[in-house]
């Protein structure tokens, strides 16, 4: 099953981290995190059918933090080049956009970028509250 959704703040794309890794189904699940100037783009891909409660669950945190996303063609491009094999600094290199996170669900390269674009601006932005 995959899952994208966007998001508006960096808190709260930590709070799905957290949520997931506290998941036992969903500890294991790929997840991109893609920064974008207006928020976050996230896609969660669960390695295994989940029940229809486990789903509802997901369903439900996911839609209280964000909204359901269509990715444009570019994003779409994004995500087939991950999906075939391409790390994650040539996509971006390709595809000029910021990946913060690939792969198994961990909250330190979302604080790290945070910390990082917030000591570059000199204030942090609302996005990555």
């Amino acid at each position: 099953m995959e899952y994208i959704y966007f998001i508006d703040k960096a808190s709260l794309v930590i709070r799905l981290i957290n949520f997931l890794i506290q998941a036992p189904k969903l500890r294991h699940c790929e997840l991109t995190v893609v920064n974008q100037i207006d928020g976050w783009v996230v896609r969660l891909k669960a390695p295994y059918l989940l029940t229809q409660e486990q789903y509802g669950d997901l369903r439900a945190f996911l839609e209280e933090i964000g909204f359901h996303y269509r990715p444009q063609v570019r994003m779409n491009l994004v995500f087939c080049s991950l999906d075939m094999g391409d790390s994650p600094t040539q996509v971006m290199k390709d595809y000029q956009v910021a990946i913060v996170s690939y792969g198994v669900p961990d909250t330190t390269e979302i604080e790290a970028f945070r910390l990082q674009f917030s000591n570059g601006l000199g204030y942090c932005p609302e996005t990555l509250a």
